[in-house]
């Protein structure tokens, strides 16, 4: 009381109660298979990627962030969930053919779509699901009032859009069969989403869009190709193609960024950019200096190029070496939209993002990836991370193998696992595993 008297006799002002802050609108924007080298502002010298480069600066860049997985699935699935993969039903890749299908979808609690449905958000999802092909398991059924995209996993033509000979292309539940290369599609889908959510100023909303490129087959439009033939003559015609895919898509990213000035919206929107793994090597991706890259649980396969923007909130022209992973999006968000605390094995990055935290240096991370094939025979494999000691292997039937990320951070070096840290990794994996050994990764017989 005494401070409102104050205040009117000093101000001239009436004392009114602290209004809470308004929610941001929240998009989060997803490659596929985007290598730790594959930006300009990550050391690519023969690329230009203007409009991420300049998303980068404008607020932190995450140096140390990672997929939840080494392949697509499972790191959506923590995207969507909070949870590691494993234990959300996920541990590899979900394909419409069931002989070679390696996960299913559970959410063990709320999505992050549904959670900011109840804190008031309007949620869409434009591109690549590849988290399922029948309900239960499809984004509107997931906590999303909108879809526009794709719901399997690669496509075998950017321009056909189908997988398999079966078109997965989707408004909601209707099949549709778009023109166009699948980039331009997404941006125009995702430009048509924000456009309307711009008419109700007073919903916040969350947009998912998730880019199929620049996953392989890589297929850059033909006039896209040849400026980067003559503008780098000397490269290699798989890398060449390469960088034009990246470049093509970089530039539809910067038509979603403009169309955020462009309906005035872009001071209240929370902008997340991330890929889903690291580049594939033979596909003639970067990771840069990183070892490895997609497939591997070398550094090359799961950290990824990561920002988060919020003009006026996260400082611009930041950068981080706080460790981040994909679910840790799940926590994060829900805390920013006022949608409570979730359970998950994420921790919320907020105060690294705006109060310039350094987050946990110590947490455990752990990985894992399922598949088949005769180098994975339908098994499982692992990495766990703890503070500057890692444990990894690249496939099921390879002995692990102890890194000092400190000391070795390219990895060039690693040692047997033996010793006590090794011992406490390995019990601490095997304990994560007993856990995700309750959650079933194929339908049980009442399911699709």
């Amino acid at each position: 009381m005494i401070r409102c008297i104050l205040a009117l006799l000093f101000a001239g002002t009436w004392c009114h109660a602290a209004e809470p802050a308004p929610k941001p609108n929240a998009i989060v924007i997803l490659l596929d298979d985007l290598g730790y080298g594959d930006l300009t502002c990550y050391g690519a010298k023969d690329m230009r990627t203007p409009r991420i480069d300049t998303l980068m600066s404008e607020g932190i860049r995450m140096n140390r962030f990672y997929a939840n997985c080494t392949v697509c699935t499972p790191t959506r699935a923590s995207l969507m969930t909070g949870r590691y993969p494993d234990l959300a039903g996920a541990p590899g890749v979900i394909r419409q053919w069931d002989h070679s299908s390696w996960g299913y979808l559970r959410p063990p609690g709320p999505t992050l779509p549904e959670m900011l449905k109840s804190a008031g958000y309007h949620t869409g999802m434009v591109g690549k699901w590849h988290l399922g092909y029948t309900a239960p398991n499809v984004p509107n059924e997931q906590g999303f009032d909108h879809f526009h995209g794709f719901l399997g996993d690669m496509m075998d033509d950017y321009y056909t859009h189908r997988r398999g000979g079966v078109n997965w292309m989707r408004l909601n539940d209707e099949t549709v069969d778009p023109e166009g290369h699948a980039t331009e599609v997404f941006t125009d889908w995702a430009i048509d989403y924000l456009g309307e959510r711009a008419k109700a100023p007073d919903t916040p909303f969350f947009l998912y869009l998730a880019y199929n490129a620049p996953h392989f087959p890589i297929q850059p439009p033909k006039d896209w190709l040849e400026k980067v033939r003559k503008r780098e003559p000397d490269l290699d015609p798989k890398r060449a193609a390469n960088v034009a895919f990246v470049e093509h898509t970089d530039h539809e990213i910067g038509r979603v960024l403009d169309s955020l000035t462009e309906l005035n919206i872009k001071d209240q929107t929370l902008v997340i950019f991330s890929s889903d793994n690291g580049g594939s090597i033979p596909h003639a991706q970067s990771n840069g200096d990183l070892r490895g890259g997609k497939q591997d649980h070398w550094e090359g396969g799961i950290r990824v190029p990561t920002c988060a923007v919020w003009p006026g909130k996260i400082p611009a022209g930041k950068t981080t070496d706080a460790l981040g992973m994909t679910m840790d999006l799940v926590p994060t968000l829900c805390e920013l939209a006022g949608a409570g605390k979730p359970e998950s094995d994420g921790q919320s990055l907020r105060s690294v993002w705006l109060d310039g935290g350094v987050g946990d240096p110590d947490r455990t991370m752990i990985w894992v990836r399922r598949e088949g094939g005769d180098r994975y025979g339908g098994r499982a494999y692992y990495a766990i991370r703890r503070g500057k000691w890692k444990l990894l292997q690249n496939h099921p039937f390879e002995p692990m193998q102890m890194v000092d990320l400190e000391a070795d951070p390219f990895e060039q070096d690693p040692k047997p696992a033996t010793g006590k840290v090794a011992k406490q990794l390995k019990e601490a994996l095997m304990a994560h595993i007993r856990k995700a050994g309750a959650v079933p990764w194929k339908p049980m017989p009442d399911e699709p």
